[in-house]
């Protein structure tokens, strides 16, 4: 099995091929945080409008992230991976067009089913093609392409949403450039050796099986502990990361000088990713989770109760370390947890699952909004909803540190 392992130039062409795709999404769901508060001065929408935009979006992650992960079983990695490119960035590149609000969300439901799809798949790909030794890191240095093309929206949405003829519309056009991506990747990119060596006979498994599989004795307690762990971190997540802007906003600030904020706060998103992927074959996957959920529901807190400017860009700043060093924990060690012949349902169920919670956390903020709640009542609950996930980590997870995957 070692000696079907990628060799270590191979480890890095496959983490910048996998890795620049996941900057793509990363850059479409920044985007739309910029977007929403454009969109709040174009259009006029309510916040539960917008609201209503970012969980349409999350709708289509959690469908994407189920059939996906499925299709990569039964198909491929390599397949799924590049079916889902193209989805989002074309429908990212039509949503330039959307005349109003209807138009948008059906635009925005099949961004977001690419982009749930392509997510899971991904790192099942790259965490099947590594040795064990290095596996976590790899994972996470994918994880850590997020960063970059959260950085990359917000440059765009400084510097080119603000200017007349660019606009929101303009940023969506831009987010169309991964479908060329998609054409090169079908020369380029390798399948999974460890999928194509132990999945022959496996993937002819009906879809029934491999979601029964999950519920089984073997696999109940990690597919229990991942959906708790997903559901809860993406409902914080976006209900967060969303609304930033907005909610910069509300705290007195300018468009502009809230996305200046939102810049630097994501700077901070880079240290993270490399903290973890330095602790995460030292320390193990578990622990590492569980102490920068810690550092994300102390941040959230701190955040929703800060005022002045300087609170809000430090909090925000160890917010944007603490919880995208958490995602990156997290990629790498949810498809530890299954056999290669479900890995890729089991991880795309997981997330299918965290959308559910992505869902519900902006329409949440937009609900509560509306009805005057205070900014640190909203980052309290998100706060409530990360202990929950500690608290599954710590007693339904297993260490699967540098284990074989099978």
């Amino acid at each position: 099995m070692e000696n079907s392992k990628v060799s270590s130039l191979s480890i890095n062409k496959l983490l910048l091929v996998a890795g620049t795709g996941w900057l793509f999404d990363a850059m479409d769901v920044g985007l739309l945080s910029f977007i929403l508060a454009a969109l709040k001065q174009d259009w006029g929408l309510s916040p539960a409008q917008l609201g209503w935009i970012g969980s349409v979006n999350s709708i289509g992650m959690a469908v994407g992230a189920f059939v996906f992960g499925i299709y990569a079983d039964q198909k491929g990695r390599k397949s799924a991976f590049l079916f889902t490119l193209l989805m989002f960035s074309i429908a990212s590149g039509l949503s330039a067009f959307a005349w109003g609000l209807g138009s948008l969300l059906v635009l925005r439901f099949f961004i977001g089913m690419g982009l749930g799809g392509e997510l899971p798949v991904a790192s099942t790909l790259v965490s099947e093609s590594v040795a064990p030794e290095v596996r976590g890191r790899v994972v996470v240095l994918l994880e850590s392409f997020w960063a970059v093309g959260w950085v990359l929206a917000a440059l765009i949405a400084y510097f080119l949403i603000p200017l007349p003829a660019v606009g929101w519309r303009g940023a969506m056009i831009i987010c169309a450039a991964p479908a060329f991506y998609a054409l090169y990747l079908r020369f380029s990119l390798p399948d999974s050796p460890t999928y194509i060596q132990l999945n022959s006979d496996a993937k002819k498994d009906s879809i029934l099986n491999k979601v029964q599989s999950l519920l089984s004795t073997k696999f109940r307690r990690q597919t229990l502990m991942l959906w708790i762990v997903w559901f809860c971190v993406v409902f914080s997540y976006y209900g967060m990361f969303l609304w930033l802007p907005s909610v910069m906003m509300m705290k007195g600030f300018g468009m502009v000088k809230s996305f200046e904020y939102i810049l630097l706060m994501t700077l901070a998103q880079l240290p993270g990713y490399f903290t973890v992927a330095w602790l995460i074959e030292r320390v193990g996957r578990k622990w590492v989770l569980v102490t920068y959920l810690l550092g994300t529901l102390i941040s959230a807190y701190l955040f929703g109760v800060s005022d002045s400017a300087n609170q809000l860009l430090f909090f925000g700043a160890l917010l944007s370390f603490f919880n995208l060093g958490a995602w990156g924990a997290m990629y790498a060690y949810t498809p530890e947890q299954y056999t290669t012949n479900i890995r890729a349902t089991g991880a795309g169920m997981a997330a299918s699952i965290g959308r559910i919670g992505g869902i519900l956390g902006p329409l949440m903020v937009g609900l509560l909004m509306a009805n005057n709640v205070s900014i640190s009542t909203i980052f309290g609950l998100f706060s409530l909803s990360i202990l929950v996930a500690i608290i599954s980590i710590v007693f339904l997870g297993y260490e699967t540190k540098q284990t074989e995957l099978k």
